[in-house]
């Protein structure tokens, strides 16, 4: 099954410090539900874990993410990825991100990825599987705008080189940081609640149509 995501969000940092936030491996995992930094073999390539639990059963991906571009002047970032299922499940994909600096001084970040699934994944639909994995794109931008605009001074004292996530405190006025969802106790992605959102959100959809017709 062969999905196409793509996402944008904006930032209120300046875009050098965004680019360096993406290319810290250490950094990026802290946003991730569920990733573990397992070992960076240099500065394009690492090695890591990512733990899915859907109700009772709970399965890992271990892979690889190498950076095939890093285009300084154009601030374009393209990765390709590849993990493998405990149950036999394979993920591969290929990601790019870009980034400009906005007439307010914002940074815009604009992502695209074309991931092919194999496994048990595959039952719950390819509608499902996009989105969860917006809502999932959500997680990570609050987690990153939160880290982004967390005074230098706070978090100087923090270990770059640690897997698990430490939530930054956003600067005042920033509501992102308030909205964060809290880490689960063992790190791992929570499927069910995320689905149940994205189902009452298809559900909503459906009644505006329909009202709208009528």
């Amino acid at each position: 099954m062969a999905i196409e995501i793509k996402e944008t969000f904006q930032v209120a940092a300046p875009i050098e410090t965004v680019w360096a936030f993406l290319l810290d491996p250490h950094q990026v995992v802290t946003c991730m539900p569920g990733a573990q930094l397992d070992e960076v073999v240099d500065d394009r390539t690492f090695h890591g874990t990512i733990k899915v639990k859907v109700g009772a059963i709970t399965t890992r991906y271990q892979g690889k993410v190498q950076l095939t571009e890093v285009d300084q002047g154009q601030f374009k970032l393209q990765m390709v990825a590849e993990g493998r299922e405990t149950g036999g499940g394979t993920a591969k994909g290929t990601m790019e991100s870009t980034l400009r600096t906005l007439p307010d001084g914002q940074t815009e970040v604009v992502g695209s990825a074309h991931v092919d699934l194999t496994g048990r994944i595959m039952q719950v639909g390819r509608g499902m599987i996009q989105g969860v994995s917006h809502q999932l794109f959500l997680q990570f931008v609050k987690k990153a705008q939160a880290r982004l605009l967390t005074p230098a001074t706070e978090s100087a004292g923090e270990t770059s080189a640690s897997s698990t996530p430490t939530p930054g405190t956003a600067s005042q006025g920033a509501p992102v940081s308030a909205s964060v969802p809290a880490e689960p106790d063992d790190n791992s992605i929570r499927i069910v609640p995320i689905v149940l959102k994205v189902m009452w959100a298809a559900i909503l959809r459906f009644f505006r149509r329909l009202f709208g017709r009528a």
